[in-house]
């Protein structure tokens, strides 16, 4: 890609042996590997892994009978599920260094027009991800879980394992995230050309069809976390829309932006 008005390429001169990327790569790594290791390491002092596990399993605690609480069925359980919750928070919250890590790898190889439209999707996509494990955590948790306990019968005690929850809120954290990733998704499909807006408008009725097919599959079996899922996923598909347009007109190439403007 040249700049239409010096007829110059900006990267022009950016090239670097194949060995030296090898090693940024490796370094970019070594680096996101000792950032999680640090939060890591901050996590396991302080809250500790029981009380991690015990902030994650709070929703359902305060869901069940009184008196009951849940168990560990495996011998090393107690200790292992606390420990891997650890190891997936300090993922989760390195994130950002992560992503930004692979930002500073790839940039330097970006026109001026793709990092504007790269870096906001990648910052726009950590946000919604966090947002989507909140609204899961805070609200359909403490909807979804007193929903499940009045449904299970008078004869069954319920005492839930501490490995088989662990399992259950990973799926669902990544499930809320990745559906909260709607705009992202909805963006990148207009800017490649894939789908134009027009046709993302009268995709709404399918849409929410497929949405709501989504929400009952990786939800539970009750309405309220359905459409606690479904709705903002619709919502956030118009928010996508809307986002398409503004992406689409201020991250277009130079080339592409000087032919809109002689035609």
């Amino acid at each position: 890609m040249t700049d239409p008005v010096n007829n110059t390429d900006e990267l022009a001169g950016t090239e670097q042996p194949f060995v030296a990327h090898l090693i940024e790569l490796r370094d970019r790594l070594l680096r996101s590997v000792y950032g999680i290791a640090a939060v890591l390491a901050v996590l396991l002092f302080y809250p500790g892994p029981s009380h991690l596990y015990d902030l994650l399993a709070m929703p359902l605690v305060k869901a069940l009978p009184e008196g009951s609480r849940m168990i560990a069925v495996g011998v090393v359980s107690p200790f292992l599920v606390p420990i891997k919750v650890s190891v997936l928070a300090a993922i989760g919250l390195s994130l950002p260094w992560i992503l930004y890590q692979i930002w500073a790898f790839v940039a330097p190889g970006l026109y001026k027009h793709e990092k504007k439209l790269v870096l906001p999707l990648v910052a726009a996509s950590t946000v919604l991800f966090y947002m989507g494990a909140a609204f899961c955590y805070f609200f359909v948790f403490g909807q979804a879980f007193p929903a499940i306990q009045r449904m299970a019968p008078i004869s069954v005690a319920v005492s839930p394992d501490i490995e088989a929850y662990l399992d259950f809120v990973i799926t669902m954290f990544i499930a809320f995230g990745v559906a909260f990733e709607v705009p992202i998704v909805v963006v990148i499909l207009a800017r490649m050309g894939i789908v134009t807006v027009a046709q993302l408008k009268s995709f709404r009725t399918y849409f929410v069809v497929g949405a709501a097919a989504v929400a009952g599959l990786v939800t539970p079996p009750d309405p309220v976390s359905m459409v606690a899922l479904l709705l903002p996923m619709v919502l956030l598909y118009e928010v996508g829309i809307f986002s398409a347009k503004v992406f689409i007109k201020h991250t277009a190439a130079p080339d592409d932006a000087a032919d809109a403007a002689n035609v």
